[in-house]
This record gives C-alpha cells, structure tokens and sequence, in this order.
C-alpha cells in the first residue's frame, strides 16, 4: 500500500487484470482450484518484479500465468488418469453479460473446453492465447519457450484440430432460451416423448460423479438412450427435486437440487434448436462456483 492509502502500482496492476488473467489459467485448466492456484503463483512472481523494466504488464502477467499453467496442467493431466469415470470441466455461473461476447463464451464453454482437453498442453496453450486473447506470436513464444516461427506452426495445428471438433454455429439467444425451457418442462416431467423432441438424434451425453456420486460411466449417444437416461434418471425416489436455470460456463444449463441441496448442474449445447450435448456435472467438488457468480474476461 503506498503512502495516500492506494495499493501499490505493482497490486493495481495485478487486480486490474486478475480477472483475464483466471480465464486463461481456467482455460488452460478447465478447473477453479487450480487457476486459482496459478492466480497465486503469478502474483508471488510479479510482486517480485521490476516494473521499470516491464513494457507491457498485461502482457508480462499473461506470459507469467501461462507458465505457471502449464506446469500445473502436466500435473493435473496425471490426476486425471486415475479419475473415475468421464471427467468435466468445473462449471462456472457466469453473468448474463457473458454470452454477450460470443467469442468469449465459446471459449470458456463446456463443449470447447472438452475439445481443449484433446489438445498437448503446449497447443492448448498456444491456441487460447492466439485465437481467445489474440496475443501476438512473438508474445506467445516467450509465454511458452519456443520460436515465433515454431508456434505459428503449432498455432496453424492446434487451429486445425480444433476447427475439425469444435461445435458448428452460433445459437441466438432467443433460440437458446426455447431450447432449454422445453429441455427443462420434459426433465420436470419426465416425460419421454417430450425430451426426444427437444434432443437431436446424435446427442451426446457425460456425467461427472468424480467417484463420489452415482454417474454414466462412458458416454451416451443417441436420442433414444439419452432421453429414457433422463426420463427416469433425476428423478429419485423419496426425493423432492428441483430445476433452476442458470447460465453456466456463459450458456445454457439447468441448476439440479434435491430436497433443496444442490445435485449438480447440467450444462447444455444447443445447435439448430435442438440439445446436442449434455455435460452434468454431480461431483460435489467441482460444484463450490455455481451459486455466485464468476467474472471472466479477455
């Protein structure tokens, strides 16, 4: 804290920017702790920086949390060897203004983060400071120790593989909201027509128990499996369930309680009207973030 009672320019330049500074961490992540975790490790290393010798300090901070993320997710990545059952990014509620920024909410949403995760942690990394924050080459290959040329090249592949995986349009809001009303009346009910309506005939469905509650041990595909899945799958016995929407990772998802405690939440992606994803996450460690907010940004 500096002597008229502001913080010092080194916090206010860290606090300004914390808040893109946990979005590229989580996107490298797809996990709160562990961003938060970096978000610590980057502030002990700039606290000790030199600021007069510092051109750019977004730039400087981006490069120190991208290091630091990349030593965490070689470490995570062993974790989620002997995890049990299909792992899920953590969800994040996230503001309405989110989904505004469609660049942003793609980015940070469930089904791109699950393409991220098919990704060698140095692409992953190189493809969300290129094409999220549109870092400049030269700036990405400090962040990441290689050549300007080097990661163009991992750039141009990380792009490719992405493009081949990643959902295929834009969604309108008004769409979005019919979508997930509908997909949200048919789980209320249970009824089994009224989800095969709203569902597209290739869906695609993943829980996440973490081993702790009860989940679809691999992933379920089709219309048909996936809606007799949810038709009797929420509603447990003896219990009073309830179904809240959210928007969750900046889309669509429903907020799952039983007898008022939260179950999980059940992120969605939604393409030409129809659900064309399911991501219900139910491990109660991954679940601290969906009842206050998270700002992200880039």
């Amino acid at each position: 804290m500096s002597g008229d009672g502001r913080p010092d320019p080194a916090t206010e330049a860290f606090v300004a920017h914390r808040n893109l500074l946990f979005t590229v961490a989580y996107e490298m992540l797809g996990s709160v702790a562990d961003a938060e975790d970096v978000l610590q490790e980057t502030w002990l290393r700039w606290a000790g920086v030199d600021l007069a010798t510092v051109r750019d300090q977004r730039a400087y901070l981006v490069r120190i949390t991208t290091r630091q993320a990349l030593t965490r997710l070689r470490t995570l990545s062993r974790r989620k060897e002997s995890y049990v059952g299909p792992w899920l990014p953590e969800p994040l509620l996230t503001a309405p203004d989110v989904a505004e920024d469609v660049e942003l909410a793609d980015s940070v949403s469930m089904s791109m983060l699950l393409v991220l995760e098919t990704l060698g942690p140095t692409e992953r990394a190189v493809f969300v400071l290129r094409e999220v924050f549109d870092l400049e080459y030269d700036e990405i290959a400090e962040a990441v120790d290689k050549t300007p040329a080097a990661v163009r090249q991992i750039a141009h592949r990380a792009r490719a593989h992405v493009a081949a995986r990643r959902p295929r349009g834009v969604v309108s809001p008004a769409e979005t909201r019919a979508a997930l009303g509908a997909f949200q009346r048919a789980v209320e009910t249970g009824d089994l027509q009224s989800l095969l309506d709203i569902l597209a005939p290739d869906v695609v469905a993943l829980s996440d128990g973490g081993g702790v509650k009860q989940a679809v041990p691999r992933p379920i595909v089709g219309a048909d499996k996936v809606a007799r899945l949810y038709a009797a799958g929420l509603n447990t016995v003896g219990a009073e369930m309830s179904v809240e929407p959210v928007e969750v990772n900046g889309g669509p998802a429903l907020l799952v309680r039983l007898n008022g405690e939260i179950d999980g939440v059940m992120a969605m992606r939604i393409e030409d009207g129809y659900v064309t994803g399911l991501y219900y996450v139910r491990n109660p460690e991954k679940l601290s973030r969906v009842e206050r907010e998270t700002a992200v940004s880039r």
